[in-house]
């Protein structure tokens, strides 16, 4: 399978919170839900049918249980009958890289803990398919920099958040991206799907 990545990132780079407002698990975060107004029929359609063409989703802990909340085992969750992404949340395998999560609730979910990077490898080794990763910043950060990721995708919402956590931090990891797609939204989202291409080319001449 091929492991793919996908997330709704701000203008100045935030992820945290883009579906809306929670006490419990963004202590601090008071502006919470700046992607769903910008969502509009199309850009709803492309991901629910992203969620339906996944295999498998691989979740970090804290992700996991805010998808568990909303889309399974949450009292909100139980409310979102047959939609595309929550049929496919609830019908698919799920992974949770975790080393303090033993028992969760959500059916049909696996933890990986341990060697992470042999578990992602093994999951991806049959021909075919996708491991999802939706949200879930950190593990994101980390796949890339594992080089286990084969896509990049980023929903780029025209929106500066000001505050909340951005996808990447002001000191890490260089990588190279090959751009293989990218899609205008009418309210103004911007699709980029890329794939890692080694280590950047930087230009030692200013006039290079």
């Amino acid at each position: 399978m091929e492991l793919k990545v996908n997330i709704q990132v701000s203008v100045d780079g935030v992820y945290q919170s883009n579906g809306g407002r929670h006490p419990d698990f963004d202590p601090g975060m008071e502006r919470g839900g700046w992607a769903r107004p910008l969502f509009d029929d199309e850009s709803l359609a492309y991901v629910g049918d992203y969620y339906q063409r996944a295999d498998a989703f691989l979740f970090g802990r804290r992700t996991y249980e805010m998808f568990a909340w909303s889309w399974g085992t949450g009292t909100w969750g139980s409310d979102q009958g047959d939609n595309p992404i929550s049929t496919a949340l609830n019908t698919r395998p799920k992974y949770v890289a975790s080393t303090t999560l033993t028992d969760p609730a959500w059916a049909n979910t696996t933890v990986l803990s341990g060697d992470l990077a042999s578990a992602i490898r093994e999951l991806k080794t049959p021909p075919g398919g996708e491991l999802q990763v939706h949200g879930s910043g950190a593990l994101a950060r980390w796949l890339l920099a594992n080089d286990l990721v084969d896509e990049l995708t980023l929903l780029v919402c025209p929106v500066i958040v000001g505050q909340g956590a951005r996808l990447f931090p002001e000191q890490g990891p260089d990588l190279a991206l090959e751009l293989v797609a990218t899609r205008a939204f009418p309210k103004g989202i911007i699709l980029q799907t890329y794939r890692p291409a080694g280590v950047p080319r930087y230009a030692s001449d200013p006039t290079e």
